[in-house]
């Protein structure tokens, strides 16, 4: 499955890539995020739950970020374990871009599969599903970001 788009967030770049790489701020912005911890400057484990059609799993993995190039861009990619209801794994090109003094343009494209009963529920279902999710996250993010950057101002 792939899927891409962009998201308008009121900061300046150099905050949103802060935010990127802080995981309080991603843990608050992921659906159904338990638990996310940083094990290195380029690795972080976590536990997220997610319903998808009738299938509730808890999903158990790592996320590995490469590519860096700060704050303009990076590819985070990741595989998560979730039992009897299977696997997800994937990543995504993120890239940053100054619009204006103070908001960037996050550009994302996704690449990502899944494996077991997920897998069986269908195209569509998990496709939209993803859609939804993505949509939380960046409007978490966004807020996120947005009351972080005019607490710093203020």
């Amino acid at each position: 499955m792939d899927m891409q788009g962009s998201e308008r967030i009121e900061a300046p770049v150099d905050a949103v890539w802060k935010a990127l790489n802080d995981p309080d701020v991603l843990r608050q912005a992921i659906p159904g995020c338990e638990s996310l911890e940083k094990t290195s400057d380029t690795t972080m484990v976590a536990k997220v739950v997610l319903k998808i059609g009738p299938i509730k799993a808890k999903f158990e993995g790592a996320v590995e970020l490469q590519n860096l190039n700060p704050p303009q861009s990076y590819t985070i990619s990741g595989e998560g374990k979730g039992g009897l209801a299977g696997f997800a794994k994937g990543g995504a090109d993120v890239s940053l871009e100054s619009d204006g003094p103070s908001a960037t343009v996050l550009t994302y494209v996704v690449k990502a599969e899944v494996g077991g009963k997920i897998a069986q529920l269908g195209s569509r279902l998990i496709e939209s599903t993803s859609k939804k999710l993505a949509a939380e996250f960046f409007s978490n993010f966004s807020a996120a970001v947005g009351a972080e950057n005019s607490q710093a101002s203020a």
